[in-house]
């Protein structure tokens, strides 16, 4: 067959699947096909093909329909599959498993369009060290939103979001997590061991991270892969629902105290009162610390002075004592000025956010000399995740939560966004 006559019968059975597309994309997906299915006539050019496509809004749909038709070759299928972003797996046939419902987000989103959209996709194909997970809950992390709203550049062409992920181990036990446990994974999902970082105990800044949810798939679906290694056993006391949130919001949290340096009994300030800080807040007053908290919203206002925080005040207020440490959760470059001008001398503030935006100018000699500090939190290590976790049941610490289905992603993703909701949001599958 001619490559004219091969671009002909593509576009045809194009326009019977996507009649109301334009001629443009109609076109584009005729000359992918005739590429992969006919490379002597048109050799494939992944380039092209890949800046076709993030012009294209319907493109991928199109090409994933394509990848799964039974006419395609073996081969020629994983090249549309490793273009595509899916799973190299054929059509399912008798005995193999079952699609996967996920909310998958698309690096070809445009604002006018859902974050997710609820899909079936194929089964996680389990590699050694990893284990199969079944997803029994998932918290909703504002670092999703961040991913979600192009904060975090898109690492993948689809992705599964997610990493505060409660999961029974289905498949690739271990001896420390056999079948049936319960276990969690967090934001960390992996590093390289061999980086300077992991060599001097900075696991957290290793220079080649898997990250849950960003770098590999998450926990927004009914299965998920993770390394066996980032697992976390589960103390008991917690349901499914309510030990989802201590995963990253609670993990990270800790983590914010001890990079601001807190010590038993000192005044600290709460910059923002969302998840993380709702978390952390039981374990300063656990530390007989006096906790100053600042905050936009009036429904965290309220959760803060029922939570029994030393002093509550808007976001354009200053606590009433100089603190000596502060742990900004908020993304914005202001609250972090706002937090140092709170400070004592040598005093810390922390940044929890992985992304922030533009600072803003402030005074050297009044704000930041007399050896104050600023510094950043980045991930967490599995030091961390395995203090915390013990801390948390410890004191008993039981967030707030609101569930949503995982058809209902998208409202959770929103829940976080307005502060709609009090405490954590969780997916459950």
């Amino acid at each position: 067959m001619s490559f004219v006559a091969a671009f002909a019968s593509a576009q045809a059975v194009l326009q019977c699947l996507l009649p109301s597309a334009d001629a443009q994309l109609q076109a584009g997906c005729a000359h992918f096909v005739v590429g992969v299915m006919m490379s002597p006539y048109f050799p494939f050019d992944s380039k092209f093909c890949r800046s076709w496509l993030n012009t294209a809004p319907l493109a991928e749909t199109v090409l994933f329909r394509i990848a799964h038709s039974p006419r395609l070759s073996a081969s020629r299928f994983r090249i549309v599959a490793r273009f595509i972003g899916c799973a190299e797996t054929r059509p399912r046939k008798p005995g193999e498993p079952k699609p996967v419902k996920s909310a998958v987000f698309s690096s070809t989103h445009t604002a006018s369009q859902p974050f997710l959209h609820i899909e079936d996709v194929p089964h996680p194909t389990l590699e050694a060290g990893h284990l199969l997970l079944r997803v029994v809950a998932c918290g909703v992390c504002r670092t999703d939103l961040h991913i979600v709203e192009g904060d975090l550049p898109a690492l993948r062409p689809r992705l599964i979001p997610g990493h505060q992920i409660v999961g029974e181990v289905v498949e690739g036990a271990t001896k420390e997590l056999p079948l049936g446990s319960r276990v969690g994974v967090s934001w960390m999902g992996g590093v390289d061991g061999s980086c300077w970082f992991c060599h001097h105990s900075m696991e957290n800044l290793c220079d080649h991270p898997v990250f849950t949810g960003y770098t590999v798939d998450g926990g927004y679906a009914e299965y998920v892969a993770a390394r066996s290694d980032f697992a976390f056993p589960l103390p008991p006391g917690l349901d499914d629902e309510h030990v989802a949130p201590l995963l990253c919001a609670g993990i990270i949290g800790f983590r914010s105290l001890r990079v601001a340096g807190v010590e038993k009994g000192e005044r600290v300030g709460l910059f923002g009162f969302g998840s993380s800080a709702s978390l952390a807040i039981a374990i300063l007053q656990s530390w007989k610390c006096e906790v100053y908290v600042v905050t936009r919203g009036e429904s965290h206002r309220k959760s803060a002075t029922l939570m029994g925080a030393t002093w509550v005040g808007k976001e354009d207020e200053k606590p009433p004592v100089p603190i000596d440490r502060a742990i900004t959760f908020a993304p914005s470059g202001k609250v972090v000025v706002s937090a140092l001008a709170s400070l004592r001398k040598g005093g810390v503030v922390a940044i929890n956010a992985i992304h922030l935006d533009q600072m803003p100018a402030f005074d050297y000699d009044k704000l930041l000399w007399g050896e104050r500090q600023i510094r950043s939190v980045a991930n967490m290590t599995r030091q961390d995740a395995r203090d915390f976790l013990q801390i948390a049941h410890d004191l008993h610490i039981r967030p707030n939560v609101t569930v949503f289905a995982l058809a209902d992603a998208n409202q959770a993703l929103e829940a976080v966004k307005k502060e709609t909701e009090q405490g954590s949001a969780v997916i459950v599958p």
